[in-house]
């Protein structure tokens, strides 16, 4: 998935609610294997049919995925997605110039890797 910015734009849009934010963030938790929407469900104590309409949001954002399992329906996090998403935002960092290394940034990873961007 190439990342434009009417697809950030979308995705962000599909991001910019709490229960969706809730409910990515549960499934990017979930790792690989994923969630059915009844584990979903019970986790976030959100009714079927609202759960319904968010899992359909973030589908069509490309955000997550659906997969069936026999009779269930297993929602995973797309993390090509989500990287991609980050990647765009983050893409002009610092203006193309090496990051300050006293730039604040609260991402574990980074802070380990030595970079701040």
């Amino acid at each position: 998935m190439e990342m434009t910015a009417s697809s950030a734009v979308e995705a962000l849009g599909a991001l910019a609610q709490d229960h969706r934010l809730t409910l990515f963030r549960l499934l990017v938790q979930a790792g690989a294997q994923g969630m059915s929407a009844g584990a979903v469900a019970q986790q976030l104590g959100v009714p079927n049919s609202s759960l319904s309409f968010h899992l359909s949001h973030l589908t069509r954002a490309g955000l997550i995925r659906q997969r069936r399992e026999g009779r269930s329906l297993i929602y995973t996090a797309d993390y090509h997605a989500m990287n991609a998403l980050v990647a765009y935002l983050l893409e002009n960092c610092c203006g193309g110039a090496a990051c300050d290394s006293d730039f604040p940034v609260n991402n574990h990873a980074s802070r380990s890797e030595g970079k701040d961007c």
